[in-house]
């Protein structure tokens, strides 16, 4: 059990028997009356983004998530299939498990499975992954690197707003939080 004063972004907890992963969280000590931690905590299980209110000093009970390396090998179907990196074991994610992950996954991209008493809860991606420019306008001479932005699309489907000087062919570093831009890559 842990106290929801010792809250930190990325702390895996059990609330009413669910898994969250908290997002972000605010200690509050208004004038009157008592202190609480409003927090955002995403269902590991379902993907759902919650806001919680905890009276300060409550208890939850902290969840100890496992994180396995792994690799991603290929999708075969609805099925996207993972390999241990130590003992080659191979498992496979149905697509809605990882919906959000697979907007990002390339085939060879290391990733952690994350998992929670054996129960394969999804992926943990890292915080910036470099995709490759398979489609977007030409840039016009003159544009800078201010002036603006145009969707691109990226080799996983993905589309991001990127400057105008970004052509197709350029690899280019994304935020796998947000899926905003965040550089070309050298």
């Amino acid at each position: 059990m842990i106290s929801v004063n010792d809250f930190r972004t990325g702390l895996t907890i059990i609330v009413d028997g669910e898994l969250y992963r908290v997002l972000d969280f605010q200690h509050v000590k208004p004038g009157k009356g008592a202190a609480f931690v409003r927090s955002k905590l995403r269902n590991l299980r379902n993907g759902n983004v919650v806001e919680k209110t905890f009276r300060a000093g409550e208890k939850v009970e902290k969840a100890m998530i496992e994180n396995r390396k792994m690799q991603y090998l290929y999708a075969q179907g609805e099925s996207h299939v993972f390999m241990d990196m130590e003992s080659y074991e191979q498992i496979e994610l149905n697509a809605n498990q990882i919906d959000y992950e697979l907007k990002f996954l390339k085939e060879n991209m290391e990733v952690y499975i994350m998992t929670y008493q054996g129960e394969m809860l999804g992926v943990e991606l890292p915080n910036t992954v470099e995709l490759k420019v398979v489609e977007t306008e030409p840039g016009i001479k003159g544009d800078t690197a201010s002036g603006g932005s145009k969707p691109a699309t990226l080799e996983t489907g993905l589309v991001v707003q990127v400057p105008f000087f970004v052509n197709e062919g350029d690899i280019l570093v994304i935020n796998t939080s947000d899926g905003s831009y965040v550089s070309r890559a050298n």
